[in-house]
């Protein structure tokens, strides 16, 4: 997986500001008022059958915490992050990171690779800016069914 931070390894963990969290297994950080990253959760929920992956929505302690700390833009989220053995992905590389962990026929995402990452992270940043006139914007931020409420920070 392809780092697009420069911090060390786990550099969350230092961090005051960012509260404690399992971090074990990688945590997808999504914007829980948009539609498409909703149903992209969801999807990460249904499809990952050895629950590799943890949740957490950017509007929450956690993931507000930890765009300020990676110094992105604090709530535009325009890129989901995935925390993943203590590196941050982005963009395009944290979307096929999901693919890969979550098994065949989606670990197939990496054949997306082959495609340049500046030409890759262009189409997420166009898809990403249009998200809500695109797909929908929620007036409340998204909630996990009990049954995975156990996988969600």
């Amino acid at each position: 997986m392809a780092s697009q931070n420069h911090r060390p390894a786990y550099s969350w963990r230092a961090d005051p500001n960012v509260p404690a969290f399992a971090d074990e297994k990688p945590l997808i950080v999504f914007d829980g008022l948009c539609v498409l990253c909703s149903a992209n959760a969801k999807f990460v929920l249904r499809h990952d059958r050895k629950a590799a992956f943890r949740l957490t929505t950017a509007q929450g302690p956690v993931g507000e915490a930890l765009y300020r700390h990676f110094g992105l833009a604090n709530g535009d989220y325009e890129t989901l992050l995935v925390l993943s053995q203590g590196r941050l992905l982005t963009h395009s590389d944290a979307a096929i990171a999901i693919g890969e962990g979550l098994g065949w026929p989606w670990r197939a995402a990496r054949a997306l690779r082959m495609v340049p990452r500046p030409l890759r992270d262009t189409l997420y940043r166009l898809v990403a800016r249009n998200r809500y006139r695109l797909f929908g914007r929620r007036t409340a931020c998204w909630m996990p069914r009990d049954e995975d409420r156990a996988r969600i920070l």
